[in-house]
């Protein structure tokens, strides 16, 4: 007999094994898919293997095998159930009345407080973020799946949900949203997500201040940023070097016509973001200047 929690402890990557789904690349941690939800080239759909959850950037969903199948199957939480069930040739032994759906995220968030963990300061040192601008910016959150409990740095949108991430998770609190920073200015910046925001004040660090700032958390979620865009007469969108943030800067500019959209992604050209390259120009070995001849030491 299985109960629906032995059900959410199937694993995932072996359900999209058997749909015929393959990690375009993983690790002993996590895989990175091509979403079965939708159509895309490249991999967004993430499956972390410790956990047993899955997340997709793309629709900025995520959660059990359940909730997987839900969508897959475009059924409510029994059936979806049922089909788990009979796939691994077991009855149900818990009842589940047909039009509950389910109303506790995989993820419950804890608390929150001030980014300290020595762990979290040095994933994000790894990739290249002042630990200053960090705790400016972002906060230390605890939460629990399964009856484990984990932490991750967050970063706060503005429907009071938050962005997680540590070296080994990437996901989110509900409710999904854009963050934005209004400093009243004409001129605001625009990404992806908030590690290339703060890659941003990493090598900008008096700008923030200053400037005004939308961070989508997520492509999709381009039309909600767009009242915000809207209103200022110059927008720099630091998007991603791929289809999707080609495609997100192309729809900023059809949708702020009265705006001068400035595509910044050719500032980095041979990498994947911004924060990626901020890493690499910080990983190259500094050169020190040739002395003149004659100087004295």
């Amino acid at each position: 007999m299985k109960t629906v929690q032995a059900i959410k402890c199937f694993p995932i990557r072996t359900y999209l094994t058997g749909r015929g789904l393959l990690p375009t690349k993983e690790n002993s941690r996590y895989g990175l898919y091509l979403s079965p939800l939708r159509e895309e080239h490249t991999p967004s759909f993430k499956v972390d293997y410790m956990q047993n959850l899955w997340y997709d950037f793309g629709l900025g969903a995520g959660g059990s095998i359940i909730d997987l199948v839900m969508r897959l199957e475009r059924c409510n939480f029994t059936e979806a159930v049922q089909l788990l069930s009979c796939g691994e040739r077991t009855s149900i032994a818990v009842p589940v009345p047909p039009s509950v759906l389910p109303t506790v995220p995989a993820l419950r968030m804890l608390f929150d407080i001030p980014l300290r963990h020595s762990a979290l300061v040095g994933y994000l040192s790894s990739r290249g973020i002042d630990p200053a601008i960090a705790s400016a910016c972002c906060r230390e959150i605890h939460y629990a799946v399964g009856g484990r409990n984990y932490f991750a740095v967050g970063f706060r949108n503005d429907a009071g949900g938050w962005e997680l991430r540590s070296e080994c998770f990437k996901g989110c609190v509900s409710p999904k949203q854009i963050t934005t920073i209004d400093n009243r200015s004409d001129t605001v910046v625009a990404f992806e997500g908030f590690m290339d925001f703060l890659s941003y004040l990493s090598m900008k660090p008096n700008e923030w201040q200053h400037i005004d700032v939308a961070v989508l958390n997520s492509v999709v979620h381009i039309p909600k940023a767009i009242p915000f865009l809207e209103q200022h007469a110059m927008i720099h969108a630091f998007f991603d070097n791929d289809e999707a943030g080609r495609k997100a800067t192309a729809e900023l500019k059809r949708l702020c016509p009265n705006s001068t959209v400035i595509d910044r992604s050719h500032l980095y050209r041979e990498h994947k973001d911004l924060n990626e390259f901020w890493q690499a120009k910080q990983s190259r070995p500094h050169i020190a200047p040739k002395r003149k001849r004659g100087m004295k030491m």
